[in-house]
């Protein structure tokens, strides 16, 4: 199966940046739809981002537009979640998930995804 691994986060204090990875190997060339979630402490995991593999197709949650960016490198099966002017909200455990398109639902569903990461802990501090 695939194995999603997230790299990249850390502590940055309010209005700073981080770049987050998540490395796809196993099969992922079985994957066709890469997302970002995240989940705080005492809160749902939530949608962040989304992206196709082929077409680099994106959406985001309304909270994060204008300042996150979801990108891919197919080559190194690899996407990435560039995070710009942080704010004390967006600290979570950001995780990335993999799905074929075979489960019901939609993208900004977890259900909708077969694979996923273990997390990377994003702490902004204000």
């Amino acid at each position: 199966q695939v194995q999603l691994v997230e790299s990249g986060g850390g502590v940055v204090q309010a209005g700073g940046s981080l770049r987050l990875s998540c490395a796809a190997s196993g099969r992922p060339t079985s994957t066709y739809f890469m997302g970002w979630f995240r989940q705080a402490p005492g809160k749902e995991r939530e949608f962040v981002a989304f992206i196709t593999w082929r077409a680099g197709i994106t959406n985001y949650r309304d909270s994060v537009k204008g300042r996150f960016t979801i990108s891919r490198d197919n080559a190194k099966n690899t996407v990435y979640l560039q995070m710009n002017s942080l704010k004390a909200e967006d600290t979570a455990v950001y995780c990335c998930a993999a799905g074929t398109g075979a489960r019901e639902g939609a993208y900004y569903s977890p259900g909708y995804y077969e694979y996923w990461g273990q997390g990377t802990a994003v702490t902004v501090s204000s």
